[in-house]
């Protein structure tokens, strides 16, 4: 859901901000106003293609700043694939930069993205439908899906079940995919396969050895500096020659003289008792000292084995894995793909006829959901041309296309380019009796356009799930009751879905949760575009003016004030 919206030095705006709302957004303004300014730059927002003509003149950037309410598991697994992370609130911020060198910098809290994936990401936030715009209903990609989703728990559930048979099916083709490449490619990978696992068992690693190594080369690396500290301290603590008595040699000293006056005092008794305990251990601490300095080596050879041992280990590890451990594995893992290879034949045997069997499931699973889909799409159509004679509409007709791919050619058929059955759905439209069916993209009128996804939309609005629409001139070509018809459609998807919607009709307008007026303003002989929400009294006038009255007549604020207090009762 989109909540605030800002705009820097785009065209006509110097710098504007709206907070949206859930529920239904309505925008309203004379013609030239602006309002066609706010959808472009929300286009803009989402990664749409634009110019640098947008750039206010006289400045040298534009901005244009949403900040948005994330809470679609789709939504986050996308946001989590870009590396960006939304606010502890849920909150998503994305902001766009056009600068007059044709430069662009694309933000989404706080991390510079690319356009691409500007785009990808506000598709799945917005759906704009205006007479221009590029809108996720044009996409046959995406109406099967939608029509799986309107089909509910029974499609669901064959869906399921298909793609747990899928994933092992493709499991099995990837594997077989493996082991049946040419002859020359085989040979190759067994080749390959006998060198490394050679190269590996040759230099007969062992867990742990790396570290010992380390360890090893350091103590011969430092072996004359061990060996003078150990000796000087060996001498301090033994022989005492370079400073008289030892260390042993003074403290025995010490055990005697406090050994004479024992039976003095208990405190004395303690003394003897831990000056027996310190030389006891001062012994074994000298005779371990005498025993390292002892097995100190200055083998230089000793230090080459290592180091090229250590190297040996450096090697393999470039190639194998990060340690000794993570490099057998890899030697076992490569030992058992190799048996597979030599013994393939039995082993694609038993794939094969695993293959078949799946396939046979799968194809059985997908004939039920291509009947499934078909009473579905039955359904849908008859909703959908019933929602199009509330619009004035009343010639038009909707079809569901399916195309099953099982039905052309069921024995050759490819089943691992069908992830989601063998069906291809596209939506199909007549606007007038007579007409022949065509792709949504192709409808020549803006009006016509805007409301065929109004009728699909409000059919499709439990199952939709991109979170916020909107939509521009969809009251085009409509007036009176079919226009309180689009009003009514419009809150009806507002239950579920944030709308905004731009219109000059009255009796749309006058069905918002929240209102705004977009208008022109000169300010130091410069024309601004400013928005205003409008509440009270305000919201009647304006209500008044796009009905066609004076805005501060008392009748046209009647009627006005009657007309809100009518369709708000409904």
């Amino acid at each position: 859901m989109l909540l605030h919206l800002e705009i820097s030095n785009v065209a006509l705006i110097d710098r504007i901000s709206i907070d949206f709302e859930a529920g239904l957004n309505i925008l309203t303004g004379e013609t030239g106003a602006g309002k066609s300014i706010i959808i472009d730059s929300i286009n803009a927002l989402l990664g749409q293609r634009t110019s640098r003509e947008i750039i206010r003149t006289g400045e040298e950037k534009a901005n244009v700043e949403g900040i948005f309410l994330v809470n679609k598991a789709d939504i986050n697994r996308l946001l989590e694939e870009y590396g960006i992370q939304p606010e502890e609130d849920g909150t998503l911020l994305l902001s766009r930069e056009f600068t007059l060198s044709g430069r662009n910098i694309c933000r989404a809290n706080g991390k510079i993205i690319t356009v691409s994936a500007l785009k990808e990401i506000g598709e799945r936030l917005i759906d704009v439908h205006g007479q221009h715009d590029t809108q996720s209903l044009f996409y046959p990609e995406n109406h099967l899906r939608l029509l799986d989703a309107f089909g509910g728990e029974k499609i669901e559930a064959l869906k399921k079940s298909y793609n747990q048979y899928f994933e092992e099916y493709e499991r099995l083709y990837r594997k077989l995919r493996e082991l049946s490449g040419d002859a020359s490619e085989r040979e190759r990978k067994i080749d390959l396969m006998n060198y490394e696992i050679n190269e590996i068992e040759s230099a007969r690693l062992r867990p742990g050895e790396e570290e010992e190594l380390k360890e090893q080369r350091l103590l011969i690396a430092n072996a004359e500096k061990i060996l003078s500290s150990l000796q000087d301290a060996y001498e301090m603590l033994y022989t005492g020659a370079r400073e008289g008595n030892s260390a042993i040699d003074s403290i025995n000293g010490a055990i005697a003289r406090i050994g004479s006056i024992l039976n003095i005092k208990q405190e004395y008794r303690d003394m003897y008792s831990k000056l027996t305990d310190i030389l006891y251990l001062l012994e074994d601490v000298t005779h371990d000292i005498r025993a390292q300095k002892d097995n100190i080596s200055f083998d230089e050879g000793l230090l080459e084995q290592v180091e090229k041992r250590i190297d040996l280990i450096n090697n393999l590890k470039r190639k194998y894995g990060k340690s000794i451990e993570e490099i057998l594995k890899y030697c076992s893992d490569t030992k058992q793909k190799l048996d597979e290879i030599l013994n393939n034949e039995e082993i694609v045997r038993g794939i094969e006829k695993d293959m078949s069997e799946l396939k046979k499931k799968l194809i059985d699973i997908a004939r039920k959901l291509y009947a499934e889909r078909m009473a579905a799409a039955l359904v849908l159509e008859n909703s959908i041309t019933e929602e199009l004679k509330d619009l004035e509409m009343a010639g038009a007709r909707f079809k569901v296309n399916i195309i099953n791919s099982l039905e052309e050619d069921e024995d050759n058929i490819e089943l691992i380019n069908y992830r989601n059955g063998f069906d291809r759905a596209e939506f199909l439209i007549s606007p007038n009796r007579g007409e022949p069916l065509k792709e949504l993209a192709r409808i020549a009128s803006g009006g016509e356009l805007s409301r065929v996804m109004l009728a699909i939309k409000k059919i499709l609005a439990d199952v939709d799930e991109i979170p916020t629409l909107i939509f521009d001139e969809i009251d085009m070509g409509i007036s009176g009751r079919t226009a309180i018809k689009v009003g009514e459609k419009l809150k009806f998807i507002s239950g579920s879905h944030q709308v905004i919607c731009v219109t000059h009709l009255a009796q749309i307008a006058s069905m918002a949760d929240r209102n705004f007026k977009i208008e022109k303003v000169v300010d130091e002989e410069r024309t601004l575009t400013r928005v205003m929400q409008l509440t009270g009294d305000d919201l009647l006038k304006e209500i008044a003016r796009i009905m066609g009255g004076m805005e501060n007549s008392a009748i046209s604020l009647k009627h006005a004030e009657e007309l809100v207090s009518k369709v708000r009762k409904q």
